[in-house]
């Protein structure tokens, strides 16, 4: 683990060196605290510093005001190095965000056991924001598909059609439904059927752009948010979707003695939003769906495009 050390003498500043070094650190240094800041700031910045209290151009406590007022997701502990002892001042720089102090010259066994104090709560934290981002995940992702669930690409799609009316922007939807789902699970099993779930979510996130959004709508549907999309992009970027899906069958192993392909065909319904005809998500919804149905109704693995002002209605077969 790094360790930022923060004195203006060359002399401690090195002693400090060698001795975190000796016990398993990796050290940083700075000469003065605006060098401490800086490093403090960057991305890669350790997450423990020694301050040397008294340094040219920032303080130890500056150091540590500035660092707490940032509010960081990764904490940083600090230690104030000093020789001050008054309990005003003690409090003045607790007070100013340092975690805990040593004062000058250095205990080496005092010191080694407040770093491995703060080691322990930096490891802590840690932990904690691998915990956070965890149920982060659950809470918003589909367990099987790990594309968002249905409330949250709900969320997403409320958001983009207000920045959409923001910015005076086209926002497009597709709802896809997966071809004959029920058969591949009442045929060769639920683990099958989950497997196509998995294969389909993985073609759909890498054929659309980054800064579209993919959820599972629910069952065998998902929902596709197209930012910036006006009526032909949501067409074509649908249609470009159902080819690269049905690019090429998908394999099943049934048992230990064969497997097979399976056909992976959807069906889509799309619509836009545009910009000056204001529409509710539950408008856009409705629209796709009922487009989605109409594919299906002709035949499946096709597109379906319906515009929300009803003047366009276009057809996109299976080639």
């Amino acid at each position: 683990m790094k360790v930022l050390i923060a004195d203006d003498s060359i002399v401690s500043r090195h002693m400090l060196e060698a001795t975190v070094k000796k016990w398993g650190y990796e050290p940083v240094v700075a000469c003065d605290g605006q060098e401490a800041w800086d490093i403090l700031q960057k991305e890669s910045a350790p997450q423990l510093a020694i301050l040397d209290w008294v340094m040219p151009q920032l303080t130890g406590p500056e150091v540590c005001r500035l660092t707490r007022q940032q509010h960081k997701d990764k904490y940083t502990y600090m230690l104030l190095l000093t020789s001050k002892n008054q309990r005003e001042d003690l409090i003045e720089g607790m007070d100013a965000g340092a975690d805990d102090y040593v004062t000058k010259p250095f205990n080496h066994h005092e010191l080694q056991v407040r770093l491995r104090a703060g080691r322990r709560i930096v490891d802590l934290q840690s932990e904690l924001l691998v915990t956070q981002s965890a149920l982060r995940q659950q809470a918003t992702h589909d367990a099987l598909t790990k594309v968002y669930n249905r409330h949250s690409i709900f969320e997403v799609l409320d958001r983009e059609i207000g920045r959409a009316e923001r910015e005076n922007l086209p926002v497009g939807v597709a709802l896809l439904d997966i071809d004959f789902f029920k058969s591949v699970n009442d045929t060769h099993g639920h683990i099958a059927g989950d497997a196509v779930l998995c294969e389909a979510a993985r073609r759909i996130k890498a054929s659309i752009r980054s800064y579209d959004s993919l959820g599972r709508y629910g069952g065998e549907e998902f929902l596709i948010i197209l930012p910036g999309c006006d009526e032909a992009c949501t067409k074509s970027q649908s249609e470009r979707i159902r080819r690269n899906l049905a690019s090429e069958p998908m394999p099943i192993h049934e048992d230990a003695h064969s497997d097979i392909s399976l056909a992976l065909t959807a069906s889509f319904g799309s619509t836009t939003a545009l910009p000056g005809h204001p529409v509710s998500a539950e408008t856009l919804l409705r629209i796709a769906d009922e487009s989605l149905y109409e594919a299906k109704r002709a035949g499946r693995n096709r597109v379906v495009f319906r515009s929300i002002l009803g003047e366009d209605r276009s057809l996109s077969a299976a080639v």
